[in-house]
């Protein structure tokens, strides 16, 4: 398995994921040329993709779905979500009902806290057993989310801003209240507890992802991270390796 983050952030997320010559995407949140360029960037053919999968419709998740009517290809969210997902063409689109076989990858949802209809993440293992989990916009984690993302090679997980930051900036107060709340976003301090139930010192690969440019840094979201599973005795780049996006 290889994945490929394409883009993380505010501004736009992407996360393509290939295995034994089939790709999936989870979320398109950037421009669909953009999302071309970049495919090309690592060695994919837009026209390659299998399908595309969604965690939630806001735009930063969503905005390059052109793409799927573009090249023909499947678009998987949940029913709730659908209800904000405009301009896929009908034949495209599958509602997300459980565990499913998509493309060769069998791809579980679990239910993530954010504020939109019906949100999710992903846990997805290839032909040959390897897995990644993903889970972006959350506003906790529950032992639910731990038990579905337990024994993956792949964590692509939030670390989204450092409270004492979020309280020092300019957001208003309504702003900050909803990034702190249990439907908002995961502060590095909650990512690295959730990380220190998965990881098992086995070489997994964490992806910290969707960092906010105003009220985190990179390296603090890191060394929340690198200090947490630290405690619990696994060292950084001998038994797990970690990268900030």
């Amino acid at each position: 398995m290889k994945v490929d983050i394409l883009a993380s952030g505010s501004g736009g997320n992407v996360i393509a994921v290939r295995s034994s010559g089939n790709t999936i995407l989870v979320d398109v949140g950037i421009p669909k040329t953009q999302i071309e360029k970049r495919l090309l960037d690592v060695g994919i053919r837009p026209d390659s993709i299998d399908a595309i999968l969604i965690t939630h419709a806001h735009s930063d998740h969503v905005k390059g779905l052109p793409l799927a009517n573009k090249f023909q290809i499947p678009v998987f969210a949940t029913e709730g979500e659908w209800k904000s997902i405009k301009g896929v063409n009908k034949e495209l689109q599958n509602i997300i009902v459980g565990n499913m076989l998509v493309s060769d990858f069998d791809v579980t949802p679990f239910k993530v806290y954010h504020d939109a209809f019906e949100p999710i993440g992903y846990a997805i293992v290839d032909k040959v057993g390897d897995k990644v989990s993903v889970c972006l916009d959350t506003g906790m984690v529950d032992s639910v989310m731990i038990e579905t993302m337990k024994y993956s090679e792949f964590f692509i997980i939030e670390s989204n801003h450092d409270p004492i930051m979020l309280e020092h900036s300019n957001y208003p107060n309504a702003t900050k209240a909803r990034i702190l709340s249990d439907i908002g976003h995961l502060s590095n301090a909650q990512t690295a507890e959730a990380l220190t139930k998965l990881v098992k010192g086995v070489g997994e690969k964490i992806y910290l992802t969707h960092l906010s440019s105003t009220n985190n840094m990179s390296e603090l979201a890191k060394l929340t991270t690198i200090r947490a599973l630290d405690k619990k005795g696994y060292k950084a780049n001998e038994d797990y390796e970690i990268e900030v996006f």
